[in-house]
């Protein structure tokens, strides 16, 4: 037994054999999962010929240290929002090798959520060199941090998984 759900490391597995074989590379930026995604992809026996890096951007001044996101798009919009996670998504496709780079923002819990931004909200970005943008806004409620998190995984690799189906 890993350390994932089933469903968790069955689409992980789909995803490293399939990106294996196309020859592109994934790159992660991750907030309120701390690592969890990338550590999902690693999970899976030969996922090196396909895993590049992967960051965990915690602390707004780790966003904007490590991948670049604006202090003004911080300020502006906040750390939990779609221009954060695209930011996200697009300086982690930068500062790679990576052919796609996804990106999560959010709250997790049990605190830190309002009104406007409740705990279990979670934005999802994707970025492609070949110009693929995929956002998903989450709002899993206030469910647990760890079902936010695996919730947010699971999400983060569906997207991966759209990703590599040509459009």
């Amino acid at each position: 037994m890993g350390l994932y759900p089933a469903d968790i490391e069955a689409l992980a597995s789909a995803i490293i054999a399939v990106y294996r074989d196309r020859g592109w590379m994934i790159a992660t930026a991750e907030s309120c999962t701390g690592g969890l995604i990338a550590g999902a992809l690693t999970e899976i026996a030969g996922s090196s010929a396909v895993v590049d890096r992967g960051f965990v951007t915690y602390t707004n001044q780790a966003k904007m240290d490590l991948i670049g996101v604006s202090a003004a798009t911080l300020e502006v919009f906040g750390a939990v929002s779609k221009e954060t996670a695209l930011q996200m998504a697009q300086g982690t496709l930068m500062r790679s090798s990576a052919e796609v780079a996804v990106a999560v923002t959010g709250i997790a819990g049990p605190g830190g959520g309002s009104a406007e931004k409740p705990v279990g909200l979670v934005h999802l970005a994707l970025k492609t060199r070949s110009g693929l943008v995929d956002h998903r806004e989450m709002r899993y409620g206030a469910i647990g941090r760890d079902q936010v998190r695996i919730g947010t995984v699971r999400t983060a690799l569906e997207m991966l998984a759209a990703a590599q189906t040509p459009a």
